[in-house]
């Protein structure tokens, strides 16, 4: 039978881009994986992986693509003198693609996970840990310097760190031999993954530590100093280098990551560097203007009302917000004016109410001009 195009094998255009090529093969390799097709459709999925392998091959090779693109498959085809053909040169290439495909379908990864394949036991990376950190506005806005306490993990006292029971010492895992991998067969190629017996470690113990349960270690807390920068924001992290867990087999330890929570204010409100928040004023203060004293994050400031003032009008004050940690200029205050209307009036207050309210009913729209205006919309409506 003769071979389908290698473009039209993957799906692409003679002029894919080489990033393109690696894509559309991952693709397919992942869809027709022997692993992933049991059954009666196993066959065909394991030509159609042969066939994608093979079109990767040609194309990621930049003198088989430039040999295949002039001559087609008499370019590359060996008995016909060509430098191509499958398991070629090239290999490097496919194996780099291939490698991250094997880590999809066997959860490894390649080089990822933080795994040493060179000979010998396993190396494991720790794991990252998670520590939420709940502060003030004003701590987030100045810093502070903070202790917390977090999982660590000592060498157990009663093995030396060993695991083994006092008197007893590990053993060679008689499963991978020391090796701390084995190999398996996996369709039509070998697949080397972790020791299921010992876990990577290459050593086995017949008689683990009571203390510490064959661990080698003991589960301690320690005391961190922390430094949090003045600026900082909601959910910002903070890394603590090899902080977290400890490593498999003298692998490095993982990180720490401390996520910042900010307490709800009583008075303000963040967004990004600028603050937010409502002043409350007398309805005479807002008629007849004056001086009011609000709030700040470093203590009081004062602004100037002007007469009538209405309901929402907002206020800036530059500069009293935060200075953020990349920012060069503080934010600013936003003081959003809420007019009071008095409660709980007295029968003389109620009075001299109705009196001012007939003298404003008096005066026509010059006291309210904004009603005058709605009123107006209101009835552009009912027309």
């Amino acid at each position: 039978m003769a071979k389908r195009d290698y473009y039209e094998v993957l799906g692409l255009a003679k002029g894919a881009s080489e990033e393109d090529i690696k894509k559309a093969y991952r693709k397919l390799a992942m869809k027709h994986h022997p692993d992933r097709n049991q059954g009666e459709k196993s066959k065909e999925a394991e030509e159609k992986f042969k066939e994608a392998k093979e079109a990767y091959e040609m194309l990621s090779d930049a003198k088989k693509r430039a040999a295949y693109d002039q001559f087609g498959h008499a370019g590359v085809d060996p008995n016909m003198g060509g430098r191509g053909g499958p398991g070629g040169e090239g290999f490097g290439g496919f194996a780099e693609a291939f490698g991250d495909i094997f880590g999809d379908i066997f959860g490894q990864g390649g080089q990822g996970g933080g795994a040493r394949r060179s000979g010998g036991p396993q190396v494991y990376r720790g794991s990252d840990l998670s520590y939420a950190m709940e502060i003030t506005l004003e701590e987030a806005a100045t810093g502070k310097d903070t202790q917390i306490r977090i999982p660590s993990w000592e060498d157990c006292t009663t093995c030396s760190g060993t695991g083994a029971k006092p008197g007893t010492s590990a053993k060679t895992c008689p499963t991978c031999n020391g090796a701390g991998t084995v190999h398996m067969r996996q369709g039509f190629f070998s697949v080397q993954q972790t020791c299921p017996h010992c876990h990577g470690t290459g050593k086995v113990i017949p008689e683990p530590c009571t203390a510490c349960s064959g661990q080698g270690r003991i589960k301690k807390t320690k005391t961190l100093e922390v430094k949090i920068p003045g600026g900082i924001n909601e959910g910002m992290r903070i890394r603590s280098a090899g902080n977290g867990e400890p490593g498999t087999n003298g692998g490095p330890s993982g990180d720490l990551y401390i996520e910042i929570r900010i307490k709800q204010h009583d008075i303000f409100e963040r967004d990004g560097d600028d603050l937010h928040c409502s002043v409350p004023i007398p309805l005479t203060s807002a008629a007849l203007g004056g001086n009011i004293e609000v709030p700040t994050l470093g203590g009081k400031a004062e602004i100037e009302i002007p007469e009538g003032t209405q309901h929402g009008k907002t206020f800036r004050l530059r500069g009293k917000g935060i200075k953020g940690i990349r920012a060069s200029y503080p934010g600013d205050l936003y003081c959003h004016v809420v007019v009071e209307t008095p409660v709980k009036l007295t029968e003389h207050q109620r009075k001299l109410l109705k009196e001012l309210d007939e003298s404003f009913r008096k005066g026509g729209e010059k006291h309210s001009p904004n009603s005058k205006s709605w009123t107006d919309r209101v009835k552009n409506i009912f027309k």
